[in-house]
């Protein structure tokens, strides 16, 4: 997704370097004119490196860095020098970033760790100079190593936000509107579809100074594992999230059967989202009566813990933060 601010998809060249060659050079002095090999060995070609950085939140950096080219390391020199090794490279990208090989499709590495570094492409090792080769049997080699070459191709970064809670439910549910009132984040909130087109997280304040995050993520609209609506580029970022809040607006026409369209997107798009755990909220439930709460709690799956909500009334917040804080923790 590389519209506005918020990327999570980048496609990039990376070249590691190559390493240097060994020298082939024989010492010569005044007073000894064959004094025997001295060629060092080249350097190191430069690696690609990955590092995560828990201050960046998206891969927006990276947009316009389409090329990543590490320098080679330098060759070896007579006086058994060796050659400088190549400069390495390191891309810094938000913690929940996988690298993908183009072709392939492999996944090479995965970030989750603030400081968390990995060779994504190894630089080429440098050859070993005719010094190295020489044996009481063979003490004039007149032959040294070429550096190996680095390693190079096309990857795929793609960041899947990393958060406690993720929100899930139909665009106009309340998502954005519970994220700002039980967080400080001021995500955009309107009164039509698809207000929120990229994942927005927040910290929520807990008892005792502690906190969890919980992510707002695109409202799915039933067909999202085939690609409608913002289908893959939102879904992936679902696999992160410890617990899932299934949120049900309590004007909607069948609960019921609304949960079980999210669920069912869920399992079409990876089946092993049903193992993480569940909850529901039914939100906007100021405009309920105890009766009519009683009649949708009715509706509502039994095995599902779920409470009943209003975010611009302020109410059952305390209760719902309650039940995401011991989810989290069992």
């Amino acid at each position: 997704m590389e519209k506005g601010n918020f990327v999570d998809y980048i496609r990039v060249f990376c070249r590691s370097g190559k390493g240097g060659a060994g020298s082939m050079h024989f010492m010569r002095t005044k007073f000894n004119p064959q004094a025997g090999p001295d060629g060092g060995d080249g350097g190191r070609g430069g690696h690609i490196i990955l590092k995560g950085n828990a201050q960046l939140w998206t891969l927006l950096h990276l947009r316009w860095r389409k090329n990543v080219l590490a320098t080679n390391g330098e060759n070896g020199s007579r006086n058994n020098c060796t050659g400088r090794n190549g400069q390495d490279v390191v891309i810094e990208v938000p913690l929940g970033t996988q690298v993908r090989d183009e072709e392939s499709g492999e996944l090479e590495a995965e970030i989750l760790h603030d400081g968390q570094e990995i060779i994504l492409l190894p630089g080429g090792q440098g050859g070993r100079g005719n010094a190295y080769f020489k044996t009481p049997t063979n003490q004039t080699p007149e032959y040294a190593q070429p550096g190996e070459p680095g390693q190079e191709g096309w990857k795929l970064l793609e960041l899947k936000v990393l958060a406690d809670v993720g929100l899930v439910g139909f665009p106009n549910a309340g998502k954005s509107t519970l994220l700002s009132t039980i967080t400080a984040a001021k995500p955009q909130i309107a009164d039509y579809a698809f207000t929120t087109l990229t994942p927005q997280l927040g910290i929520v304040p807990y008892r005792d100074d502690k906190s969890f995050c919980i992510a707002d993520l695109p409202g799915i609209i039933e067909g999202a594992h085939e690609g409608r609506g913002l289908g893959h580029r939102f879904l992936r970022h679902i696999e992160r999230n410890s617990v899932l809040l299934f949120l049900i607006p309590a004007d909607s026409k069948d609960h019921r059967k609304e949960f079980e369209i999210l669920v069912n997107e869920l399992e079409q798009y990876n089946p092993e989202l049903l193992d993480k755990q569940f909850l529901l909220a039914v939100s906007k439930s100021d405009m309920l009566d105890e009766e009519l709460r009683k009649a949708i709690a009715a509706e509502l799956p039994e095995n599902i813990p779920h409470v009943f909500i209003s975010s611009v009334a302020q109410q059952g917040l305390n209760e719902l933060k309650d039940m995401l804080w011991q989810a989290l923790n069992n």
